[in-house]
């Protein structure tokens, strides 16, 4: 069965520093892409950094490139997310997602349950 679990979210003060961790079982970790999302109350999801399957190439929203950095341990089947210098706009629920498709037209798409990261004085 597939399973994404995301750990590491919690309470921060601005400025401080977390580190998101998301624990793949149950496919191929190494042939997906992963990405972090986010999403405040009241606000759309939004894409917060991607990883391609090898870690070679990264991207960032603008608003994160700066402060935030994903990295994947493939053997592990974990992939991070960096956050630092938290702000209080930073404050959502964090996504952990899976994402393949192969070049016979199948897509896989996986979520987990998300973290909440709070980010307040």
């Amino acid at each position: 069965q597939v399973q994404l679990v995301e750990s590491g979210g919690g309470l921060v003060q601005p400025g401080g520093s977390l580190r998101l961790s998301c624990a793949a079982s149950g496919f191929t970790f190494s042939s997906y892409t992963m990405n972090w999302y986010r999403q405040a109350p009241g606000k759309e999801r939004e894409l917060v950094a991607t990883i391609t399957t090898t870690g070679g190439r990264t991207n960032y929203a603008d608003s994160m490139k700066a402060r935030f950095t994903i990295s994947r341990d493939n053997p592990k089947n974990t992939v991070y997310l960096q956050m630092n210098s938290l702000k209080p706009e930073d404050t959502a629920v964090y996504y952990c997602n899976a994402y393949r498709k192969t070049w016979g037209g199948t897509t896989y798409d996986y979520w987990g349950q998300g973290t909440q990261v709070t980010v307040s004085s």
